[in-house]
């Protein structure tokens, strides 16, 4: 293994002081209980929203913290949910007085913890599930995965929290933008964590996981590598299964990266994507090519579909000071 590293006890918080200091005018760090909160102030009366789950997969949730998107976010070790108490914490620290939101990805740890969390809290919340990966059918075990769909559910729900909506309109928007969106991954390598020291899985030199999940979870098939257009036209036919969207439907288009995935061939997946969606006549009308929604050093990314409405790109376009995201002002 080789990462820049100190030791593996302090590699997390170690992290969040550099991340903090090097965002200094976004975010504010607590080291105890664990949490990320925004610094610029919030009207009295705004819902807060808080997400987290297991660290690795930078910039989610830390990242998107700050005005527009996320109230607080916490992080958990690599790959191993927040405990309740930071979750408690947080949400006390960022209560505006309209109530909190708690935005879940679909992981057994995380949810029960998060459970946990509301049930010792005294103020006014409900919580919003994501689970847009669509590699696994909806009936298995605890259902799907929330992956890098939840990029584009805390910036839709952020912007409305911003605008004023009330914390049942926010959930309500939020289970529409999660209904309207599927996601699904590929790697091409496995990921290391620093603790175990050596990679999850093995891949040969001509294997792709197709499905995997964002904590090396195995996918739906393991296949021979393909061409850009052939992983490409294979995950999209998921995706339009799932969405069936029609020809003139407004998208987003998201392709992630899983952090050992340059930029070069990001771009060119996309071109890929927009190709096989134009020729089905959608209007792409937003996009996002990056890193988001990481797997440490896994090589490989995930495409994510969201289907828009006027009230959706409304607030996707609306300001957003993110350190992972920003525009507008």
């Amino acid at each position: 293994m080789k990462k820049f590293i100190n030791t593996v006890e302090d590699f997390l918080d170690e992290s969040l002081r550099g991340f903090a200091k090097a965002h200094a005018d976004i975010v504010d760090f607590s080291p105890e209980p664990r949490f990320v909160s925004r610094k610029a102030p919030a009207k009295a009366g705004k819902v807060a929203l808080v997400s987290g789950g297991g660290s690795g997969h930078e910039p989610l949730h830390t990242g998107f913290v700050g005005l527009g998107m996320l109230d607080a976010a916490c992080p958990g070790q690599v790959f191993t949910s927040p405990t309740p108490d930071q979750m408690l914490a947080a949400a006390q620290a960022v209560d505006h007085g309209g109530g909190i939101l708690f935005i879940v990805k679909n992981y057994a740890g995380d949810v029960m913890n998060f459970e946990i969390a509301a049930e010792m809290l005294d103020i006014p919340h409900d919580s919003l599930l994501v689970h847009d990966d669509v590699s696994l059918p909806e009936n298995r075990g605890m259902g799907r995965r929330g992956i890098a769909g939840t990029t584009m559910v805390e910036k839709i729900v952020g912007a409305a929290a911003e605008a004023g909506y009330d914390l049942a309109a926010c959930k309500a928007l939020g289970e529409r933008v999660v209904h309207a969106t599927a996601s699904m991954g590929v790697a091409l390598t496995s990921c290391t964590v620093p603790a175990l020291g050596k990679p999850m899985f093995e891949l040969g030199e001509g294997e792709m996981e197709m499905g995997v999940g964002i904590h090396g979870e195995r996918g739906r098939e393991r296949m021979a590598l393909g061409s850009a257009s052939e992983i490409v036209d294979y995950i999209a036919a998921v995706i339009d299964e799932e969405l069936k969207p029609q020809a003139g439907q407004p998208v987003l288009l998201h392709v992630n990266g899983f952090g050992g995935t340059p930029l070069i061939e990001l771009h060119l997946i996309y071109e890929q994507a927009h190709r096989h969606w134009s020729e089905r006549s959608l209007d792409i009308a937003r996009s996002l090519v990056g890193n988001f929604t990481t797997s440490l050093d896994m090589a490989g990314c995930s495409l994510t579909l969201t289907l828009l409405d006027e009230e959706m790109l409304r607030l996707w376009d609306a300001p957003v000071h993110t350190a992972a995201l920003r525009w507008g002002c």
